[in-house]
């Protein structure tokens, strides 16, 4: 270790600040993946809460238009076949 001349000394500082700014890097990027997907889980669990209110509200939709097919077909047997 003696043996070592300035500039491979430099050399060696070199390296070690590029290996931390390249964790330091690594660490942002990991951070800023961890909290998008922390917003992915909070917005999954908002949507499969109203779920069940979209469904329900998709079933009287449906209620709604076969009762209007139903009303439909009504006046057309009234008016052509009676």
């Amino acid at each position: 270790m003696s043996d070592m001349t300035f500039k491979q000394a430099k050399e060696i500082v070199e390296r070690l600040e590029l290996s931390e700014l390249s964790i330091r890097n690594s660490f942002d990027s990991l951070d800023h993946a961890r909290r998008s997907l922390d917003d992915t889980i909070i917005e999954q669990k908002k949507v499969l809460q109203k779920l069940p209110q979209k469904e329900s509200k998709i079933k009287y939709l449906y209620l709604i238009i076969m009762l209007n097919i139903g009303f439909l077909a009504g006046l057309f047997v009234g008016k052509y076949l009676l």
